[in-house]
């Protein structure tokens, strides 16, 4: 077969789909959006019948593969760290009740964190669970190890999690690749569908504590598998009869980190790479620690491995300070680690010599950092300015999980915790009120996918306990953070079929709010009044929440309402480079002058939607019809393109 170069995300989907996976669901999220999606592109190649679907939410997506489990089909559902935070409810219970068909938990991490509100380690939530863990350390492996995956699962009657991280799911590798995707045949073929067992599938407590033993009987078999396993191996091998004074652990990317910054700093010591971090193989592990006098754990983004370990005595890792116990572990943190855990030990170590041509040249490249900022066009930030400047600073702002998080730029986010969390938080912040005497208005923010996702529950909250905010939700018709996925909002599926459109409106109708209205963020003096009339209602004796969904699309996921009615802009040349267009608006089209005198107009990203002309109060952004009429020498600095 001819290499292909695949992202390891479609590493995954591709081991998924040649080893007979018939139900793949998913929520995106960095960094594993594109395993649901390669899923779709490889069942198309190779012709098979895989049901493909964005859940609603984390654990949606697992609960309706855990169905498909229990039907007798292979099943995956993908996820970010955080998103098993959701599903947890129904991982810690599958691993009780157990399964038919294989079922694979991808969970990628996000150690750093580069996409996420927290680094947490999915490693320690498989121990908790007590579910078996697979650890990826290239795309290639990644793939190798969802055959694996399958088969641990069905013969131990488990959910299997297979955890790569960041630097696994996005790393490019040569992979051998055919068109028509060969591999073991359907797993449907000898499928029957659900077969009712209630002491298992709706086990009571008591019957729960049986299981929960039968549990723990799978885990001392799993450990004593992996204790075997080819995944588990020392690189070189230690030699007979020599105890080198430093060994080093490590597992998932940092295993491959480290094998480089070994070989960049001129030093060879055993390396015990493990693929299965839970259940430890622990005997493999002790063994490997007595012949060396001292053991360095690599791993990320927590103590996983290490905290395995029965006897640390001789042990250092995150636990004791030798690294760091947070960030990402970097090629520059792990050289250092091991830098001095070498020299501490005894060992020579040649320092790779300092690329000064490379850093002259960055130097001299003089590339001021900017941070991420909504694109050109976006529909949030019209949103947002205008909430600001009806409700001020001094407002109330709770935020929730997405592209719209940015508005805390924009100084119109205040706090953001999880996906739901702006309309409790809104809640909770109107409660304190009452006992604290603050008057200040409370304007809510979410998404229309996180809405769907978790904004439910909590907004029939608010209005049971007579809760007064304003929720904006923010409907840009896709779920556009990571990659324009569909939600229940919109009329197709995963793979482009049909699907039946829910109504957000008719929604929050139905958990009671009376105060409903839609309108464009683009018409910024309308979206204003209507900001108003809202406050308004949530302070009326009979008034309660209300809600305004901002309804424009994605200018990425559909540029065509602002193609059909483009509003291209100038700078004129009073200019005065005070900057407040460039802060209180924040779009990347508008830009400092070189010496910073002026603003001008960057016409390579411009989208021509006119929404800049109000975020100068001085007049001077105006639209380019109305230059044309007037003499361009006068008023306009430079020429449109």
């Amino acid at each position: 077969m001819p290499d292909r170069l695949l992202l390891g995300n479609e590493a995954i989907a591709l081991g998924l789909v040649h080893h007979g996976c018939q139900v793949a669901t998913a929520y995106p999220g960095t960094p594993s959006s594109e395993i649901l999606a390669g899923v779709v592109k490889f069942k198309t190649l190779s012709g098979r019948q895989v049901y493909t679907e964005w859940s609603a939410s984390e654990k949606v997506a697992f609960e309706v593969a855990l169905a498909a489990s229990w039907s007798g089909l292979r099943a995956a559902t993908a996820m970010k760290q955080v998103g098993l935070n959701v599903a947890a409810d129904p991982l810690f219970s599958a691993a009780y009740t157990g399964l038919v068909g294989g079922f694979v938990v991808v969970v990628c991490d996000d150690p750093g964190p580069l996409s996420s509100q927290t680094e947490q380690d999915s490693r320690l939530l498989a121990l908790a669970a007590k579910l078996p863990v697979l650890d990826p350390a290239t795309p290639a492996e990644a793939l190798a190890m969802t055959a694996l995956a399958f088969e641990l699962s069905e013969r131990y009657r488990l959910p299997v999690i297979l955890r790569p991280t960041t630097r696994v799911c996005h790393a490019v590798q040569s992979i051998a690749f055919a068109d028509e995707i060969g591999g073991p045949p359907q797993a449907a073929a000898g499928a029957r569908g659900f077969r009712k067992d209630p002491p298992r599938w709706a086990a009571t407590p008591a019957f729960r504590l049986k299981l929960h033993h039968e549990l723990n009987a799978k885990l001392a078999d799993l450990e004593a598998e992996f204790e075997q396993s080819p995944l588990n191996f020392a690189d070189p091998p230690r030699a007979e009869g020599a105890r080198p004074a430093l060994g080093v652990i490590a597992s998932g990317a940092a295993y491959a980190t480290t094998c480089e910054a070994l070989s960049e700093l001129g030093v060879s010591v055993p390396v015990l790479k493990l693929g299965t971090p839970y259940p430890l193989p622990r005997r493999r592990v002790m063994d490997f620690i007595a012949g060396c006098e001292h053991v360095l754990v690599i791993e990320e983004p927590d103590a996983c491995i290490e905290l395995q370990i029965p006897d640390r005595t001789r042990v250092s890792g995150r636990l004791d300070g030798a690294l760091p116990a947070a960030g990402e572990y970097t090629p520059e943190v792990i050289a250092a680690g091991l830098t001095q855990a070498l020299t501490r030990a005894g060992y020579a170590v040649a320092l790779p010599a300092a690329d000064e041509a490379l850093a002259a040249l960055v130097q001299s490249l003089k590339l001021a950092p900017r941070r991420p900022k909504l694109c050109p066009g976006c529909s949030h930030r019209s949103a947002f300015f205008t909430v600001k400047h009806t409700f001020g600073p001094n407002a109330i702002y709770p935020g929730d999980i997405g592209c719209y998080t940015l508005g805390t730029n924009l100084r119109a986010v205040d706090t953001c915790v999880d996906m739901g969390a702006s309309i409790t938080m809104a809640t909770g912040f109107y409660h304190a009120a009452q006992l604290t005497g603050d008057q200040r208005p409370i304007i809510a923010s979410i998404g229309d996918s996180t809405f769907l996702h978790s904004g439910l529950v909590p907004l029939i909250n608010a209005v049971h306990t007579q809760a007064r905010f304003i929720l904006l939700i923010l409907d840009n018709h896709t779920t556009a953070m990571t990659g324009a996925q569909p939600t229940a909002a919109n009329d197709y599926t995963a793979d482009g079929g049909q699907a039946t459109r829910v109504s957000i409106a008719d929604l929050v109708h139905g958990c009671g709010i009376r105060f409903v209205r839609s309108a464009d963020p683009y018409d910024q003096e309308p979206f204003a009044a209507l900001l108003r009339e809202a406050e308004a209602y949530t302070r009326e004796p009979a008034g309660g929440p209300a809600v305004i969904i901002a309804d424009r699309p994605c200018i990425l996921y559909d540029a065509e309402p602002v193609k059909a009615n483009p509003v291209p802009v100038i700078i004129t040349a009073e200019c005065d480079g005070c900057r407040y267009c460039v802060e209180a608006f924040e779009c990347p089209a508008l830009v400092l002058s070189a010496d910073r005198s002026r603003v001008d107009i960057d016409y390579a990203i411009c989208v021509d939607c006119g929404q800049c002309i109000d975020a100068c109060y001085k007049g001077f952004i105006v639209p380019k019809l109305v230059a044309d009429g007037l003499l361009a020498g006068d008023l306009v600095a430079g020429e449109m393109p």
